[in-house]
């Protein structure tokens, strides 16, 4: 049976209504999780193949975000699944409104390289958790990865309930072409415009899970040793391809010299003085990532270098002095490991800077200063983000994740991932026997008369 056969037998599954019962759903979630514990050193293996990762980089940032969304998912699927009673309206009485929660149907999740595991299941388990079958489209970038994502489903699973795509630039294209009842994306913008342009043959609804720069600003009040640990490790994290890592510095022009300082100290700490001789510090994920990443260097002055090593596709951490806007560097998302830093002198020249550009999936402030916290808040526009903080906030199934512009549309994790991937259907219940006439033709000044009395009425009750 091909994979196109396969997707038209999950409507037929999906139409005679199994994927709909609860219990289905919660045995369902509970052989996931299963099978992922019994694999976690194939997935430890596939991962180091990957991407370089350490076992404990892999566990944290893959596998356990994945088990805690089916905890959660597993925890609040009874309650999430129940009709919701809404109080219907005063030309709706006698009566009430509900709205009915109800899978979508036949849903893609198309993920990426860079977090390979983390990023097709956990979308996935939201969607089998809301009733849906679904079809996982991993990337070919990450092919030990995509391998042991397709033995695993296919150990928990009939294919006609979830599976797992083979890779390759050409099921990229067909799969595109089959009709979903919503895909799920998370990628670079770019490519989200393509996975866009494409639903909307069907009219399919989509998430898109995108990048962009996320900023991060240092004031002069922060604690300037503890924002340089956390921005090394967010940004360092899985050798900075990580959608959601700081991607520049804007840092106050008074303790400039200081940060770049505790910077370099904290990268010594976390990685050694040789960064790419070191067996827990990940890899550039080819070599088409690894020459991209050499370019963005080019006539930038640096103020720390890693080093380098080739062969291995090792990219060590370096800090990047004052790079100027219109340079590539500025201009697109890095998705490695270089960190520009640029001084700003006061808070409304960095807030201007930001607002100046795309709507950021991430943004990071260090401060003290509450009022300094209220302004980047009130005035910026971000996914989300953290204070004195980075990348952490990805990790409790209770924050939603999302973008907002060109980084992205929908949000998922936890309630909100169940909520993507299903439909809320609005109903009314009114009883057969009994009404109020008003509303039926001829028409006469006294029935105008009495409802304009009752909204009238209720409108002044209100105020």
């Amino acid at each position: 049976m091909t994979w196109e056969e396969t997707i038209e037998k999950q409507r037929h599954f999906f139409a005679g209504g199994t994927t709909r019962k609860g219990a289905f759903r919660r045995r369902a979630l509970e052989r996931l999780r299963r099978e992922i514990l019994c694999r976690e050193e194939e997935i430890f293996r596939a991962l180091e193949a990957d991407l370089g990762k350490s076992p404990v980089e892999a566990y944290a940032a893959e596998i356990s975000q994945v088990l805690e969304e089916i905890r959660c998912q597993e925890k609040g699927l009874e309650r999430w699944s129940r009709p919701r009673p809404v109080a219907a309206s005063l030309a709706q009485q006698p009566g009430m409104g509900w709205r009915v929660p109800e899978p979508l149907g036949c849903v893609l999740v198309l993920s990426p390289w860079n977090y390979p595991f983390q990023l097709a299941l956990c979308p996935a388990v939201a969607a089998i958790a809301a009733g849906n079958c679904v079809t996982i489209k991993p990337s070919r970038k990450s092919p030990a990865t995509s391998r042991l994502l397709k033995e695993l489903v296919e150990a928990c699973f009939d294919p006609w309930y979830v599976q797992v795509l083979p890779t390759g630039e050409e099921i990229n294209s067909a799969v595109l072409e089959c009709r979903f009842d919503h895909i799920f994306f998370t990628g670079g913008t770019a490519a989200g415009r393509r996975v866009m342009a494409a639903a909307a043959r069907f009219l399919t609804p989509v998430t898109l899970e995108l990048g962009g720069k996320s900023p991060c600003l240092v004031d002069e009040t922060a604690d300037l040793p503890m924002a340089a640990r956390r921005i090394a490790w967010g940004k360092w994290l899985n050798a900075g391809q990580t959608c959601v890592a700081p991607d520049y510095v804007l840092v106050q022009a008074s303790v400039k010299d200081r940060l770049v300082e505790e910077l370099k100290k904290a990268i010594r700490r976390q990685y050694t003085a040789f960064p790419c001789a070191n067996s827990q510090y990940p890899r550039i994920v080819n070599r088409a990532q690894f020459d991209r990443l050499r370019g963005l260097l080019e006539g930038q002055r640096l103020l720390f270098d890693g080093g380098e090593e080739a062969g291995l596709l090792k990219m060590g951490p370096k800090l990047v002095d004052s790079p100027s806007w219109d340079s590539p560097l500025m201009k697109e998302e890095i998705f490695g490991p270089i960190l520009p830093i640029l001084p700003y002198r006061q808070l409304d020249q960095a807030i201007r800077w930001v607002r100046e550009r795309p709507k950021p999936l991430a943004l990071y402030l260090f401060t003290r200063s509450r009022a300094h916290q209220r302004q980047v808040w009130r005035e910026l526009s971000f996914g989300g983000g953290c204070v004195n903080d980075t990348v952490i906030q990805l990790a409790s199934p209770r924050l939603p994740f999302g973008g907002v512009g060109e980084s992205g549309m929908g949000a998922y994790h936890g309630r909100a991932g169940f909520d993507a991937f299903t439909h809320y259907k609005s109903t009314l219940w009114r009883p057969a026997g009994w009404e109020i006439p008003l509303r039926y033709p001829p028409y006469s000044g006294r029935q105008l008369a009495v409802i304009r009395a009752v909204y009238e009425g209720r409108d002044r009750a209100a105020r």
